[in-house]
């Protein structure tokens, strides 16, 4: 079952170990008016280990959100994801520092990592820094991040279908985060979590 964690004001740390065949999902999410800290430090520790991670943040004010996750292959034959998608309006500051370390016995390993956002204001800031330490030569790893703006050409379809340009808002942002949200196991906890994420991003949208 996925673990979710909803992130509130302060540091959070959480180190976790992945052992030989366990597999280990996580879902974080940061809603607007949260100012936060997360470190994420995951070790594969034995062959077959799985380590999945994903997250969501939500920015449309003052908010200050650090992002860091380490994510440490020691063993032959393991796989780890990383997806973490963020909105950031007002005069928000995102940064987001992910690395993937591969040590030289870690064959076989496959990595991958995202990192996407989309700023809704000239005065929010979002830094990305995903990187990859590679020391092995027989792997899959990948990494990439994102930074742009809502699509202003899917606004005017909408907008052409009778749908307002709140509501086409506020549906391109709830399709950007999705993705995320799709990994919560939990059917009637996936519906709450995403129906208060909804309501919040309505709230940011009709500020703007």
């Amino acid at each position: 079952m996925t673990e979710v964690i909803i992130v509130s004001d302060g540091l959070l740390e959480r180190k976790i170990d992945v052992q030989a065949g366990q597999r280990t999902d996580l879902v974080l999410l940061v809603y607007p008016g949260v100012s936060c800290e997360v470190k994420m430090d995951v070790r594969l520790l034995g062959e077959g280990a799985e380590a999945n991670l994903y997250g969501a943040y939500v920015c449309g004010g003052s908010e200050k959100v650090r992002i860091s996750v380490e994510m440490h292959h020691d063993v032959p034959h393991c796989n780890s994801r990383q997806l973490f998608k963020g909105i950031a309006g007002g005069v928000s500051k995102v940064d987001f520092y992910g690395k993937i370390i591969v040590a030289q016995d870690a064959q076989r390993t496959e990595a991958y990592q995202e990192n996407h956002n989309i700023l809704l204001t000239d005065g929010a800031k979002v830094d990305t820094k995903p990187q990859l330490e590679i020391y092995a030569d027989d792997v899959k790893c990948s990494h990439g991040a994102t930074i742009g703006r809502l699509n202003e050409e899917e606004q005017f379809y909408m907008r052409s279908r009778g749908i307002t340009l709140e509501d086409a808002k506020v549906l391109q942002m709830i399709s950007f985060i999705a993705p995320v949200l799709e990994n919560i196991q939990d059917e009637a906890q996936r519906e709450h979590l995403a129906a208060a994420l909804e309501d919040a991003i309505r709230n940011i949208v009709k500020n703007l």
